[in-house]
């Protein structure tokens, strides 16, 4: 049975280069390709792969929320494969928390990312057990002091934590930029930041996070 696998990378050098190490083998194929978020959104439900090697930091979003987006909406979803090249642990805890079934880092070596990708096609998971247990147990700490304690909003600096507000205010960039003095790009980035450590795609579902999070206070 052939494994069929989607790659999403915004480096064409590396998705040739993975492309070239996976067709080497009898059991799998690469059935398509993307650079951005957004290409990935379009190809993977037209696609349905078995398997995602997923970059994890693109230009327009990142791989983390492809990962939970392709699974909460396909069925059957495919085995998401996270692809890094820094460990980050804010990253391994969103990509635990989307459903992917392995954390990698670029450096691995060809044979090894072979054999994780027949790993998770057959159902297995790569993630190590103590990271897992140690997001499960951020989730037990996060419940049990209540609304107080977040991991995704204590990730956020001060600054951030600020600019959600405004923009659960409904305030646009600009507006922010001239609350506190910044410049609208400034603006931006932070906000891509936010949605990315909170891991949502949309600012409206960040806006409604901070709502309900100060009505719960």
């Amino acid at each position: 049975m052939t494994i069929s696998v989607f790659l999403l990378d915004d480096h064409e050098i590396v998705r040739r280069g993975l492309a070239q190490l996976l067709e080497l083998e009898d059991d799998i194929e690469v059935v398509g390709e993307a650079a951005t978020a957004a290409q990935a959104a379009v190809r993977l439900p037209a696609l349905r792969p078995d398997v995602a090697i997923l970059d994890v930091r693109l230009p327009d979003g990142d791989g983390v929320t492809v990962c939970r987006d392709v699974r909460s909406t396909l069925d059957p979803p495919p085995a998401c494969l996270m692809l890094t090249s820094y460990a980050d642990d804010e990253a391994l805890f969103g990509a635990i928390m989307a459903g992917a079934s392995g954390y990698l880092l670029k450096q691995v070596a060809g044979v090894d990312l072979v054999g994780a990708v027949r790993t998770v096609a057959a159902g297995g998971s790569l993630l190590d057990p103590k990271a897992t247990a140690a997001v499960l147990e951020r989730l037990r700490n996060g419940e049990s002091a209540g609304a107080e304690s977040d991991p995704r909003y204590d990730a956020l600096s001060p600054q951030e934590q600020r600019i959600l507000e405004l923009v659960a205010d409904g305030l646009t960039n600009r507006q922010i930029g001239g609350e506190l003095h910044l410049a609208e790009k400034t603006v931006k980035n932070y906000v891509s930041s936010v949605l990315h450590k909170l891991g949502y795609a949309r600012r409206t579902e960040a806006a409604v996070y901070a709502a309900e999070r100060r009505h719960r206070h």
